[in-house]
């Protein structure tokens, strides 16, 4: 694995930060659906899940669309 990152080309680099990026975004759905499911309805909370899910999907799926011809050229 540490051979893997030292050698690593850039659109390696690139598809693994989407990645992160996408693992990112369905863990702010998961919050997002949490909340809806919340038992009090008044307890709204403070971070913005929605936007943080397309914010983090737009950037994930962008540095994927980038990474993939690189990675598939080799």
């Amino acid at each position: 694995m540490h051979d893997f990152l030292t050698f690593a080309s850039d659109a390696d680099w690139l598809g693994m930060w989407g990645a992160v990026f996408l693992l990112l975004a369905g863990f702010a759905l998961l919050m997002e659906r949490r909340r809806m499911e919340r038992a009090r309805i008044d307890s709204v909370g403070w971070i913005p899940w929605t936007g943080l899910f397309l914010t983090f999907m737009v950037v994930g799926g962008g540095l994927l669309a980038v990474a993939v011809p690189g990675i598939i050229r080799g």
